[in-house]
């Protein structure tokens, strides 16, 4: 994939989608299948790989709480991990994820062979559909917690991990999870998108390992500046509308229309 406007257009949507929670690499893998007919391995491997660029943008727009977190680190002891709780959420988390997220990548690559344009996409619309579900639980929930616990790192990492199968929201499924959890949703926004950080850079590294097939090295930057410049522009925007939208009813149509398109494909 050597043209350049195709790698503007997804970095543009990159940048935009990621901030929402309606899975940026689900949608972004859908119109590489169903518009630029990538094959689903090769669209998957490159939505997952644009999430370098956003992680550049999260690192730039939370520069001033990973500078806090970052002079915490030496206070941070095995032996008292509730001294330092954000400090210990993100690392434990990060590791549950990178664990789970490994695990689903390779499953995922097992299962490219038959899913096959359609059925690729009826998948990607199940997911959504189930990550809109959640969100709903989640939806109108408050909570007062502050600090959390061993048991919300290792379940949000978990969920985090999951989140690189196509169409499960890694915002929307942690943030609902957060919310479950007790927290008030600018809390649960906080974590989440600081969590993202060494997620979406791991996420473009694992496909950077396998070698980015689909993309030339000047489309494949040109994708990663973009999806940063746009991803930095619109964060703090985006983050204000997510908390006005019920983007759970979002995710339930989009997904809905992704498996009536794929079905129809299929046929």
């Amino acid at each position: 994939m050597d043209r350049l406007w195709l790698a503007v257009v997804v970095g543009v949507l990159q940048g935009v989608f990621e901030w929402l929670p309606v899975s940026s690499e689900g949608n972004i893998a859908i119109y590489l299948t169903a518009v630029e007919g990538l094959p689903p391995s090769a669209a998957t491997e490159f939505a997952l790989f644009l999430h370098a660029g956003t992680a550049m943008a999260a690192t730039a727009y939370y520069r001033d709480e990973i500078a806090g977190l970052l002079r915490r680190l030496p206070e941070w002891r095995p032996s008292a991990p509730s001294a330092t709780p954000e400090v210990t959420f993100l690392g434990v988390a990060t590791l549950a994820s990178g664990v789970v997220g490994i695990a689903a990548y390779a499953t995922l690559e097992e299962l490219f062979p038959v899913l096959a344009g359609g059925a690729f996409i009826v998948l990607i619309g199940v997911l959504l559909v189930a990550t809109g579900l959640l969100q709903r639980l989640a939806d109108a929930r408050l909570g007062s917690r502050e600090e959390p616990t061993l048991s919300d790192a290792v379940l949000v990492g978990v969920l985090q991990g999951l989140a690189i199968l196509p169409g499960v929201s890694r915002s929307g499924t942690t943030v609902s999870a957060l919310i479950l959890r007790g927290y008030d949703a600018e809390a649960s926004f906080r974590l989440s998108f600081l969590l993202s950080i060494p997620a979406a850079a791991g996420a473009g590294l694992l496909v950077l390992a396998d070698g980015v097939p689909t993309l030339s090295p000047t489309a494949a930057a040109v994708a990663v500046a973009v999806s940063a410049v746009v991803g930095y522009l619109t964060i703090d925007a985006l983050l204000r509308v997510v908390e006005r939208v019920a983007f759970w009813a979002v995710c339930l149509g989009l997904g809905t229309l992704a498996v009536v398109g794929g079905l129809l494909t299929a046929l």
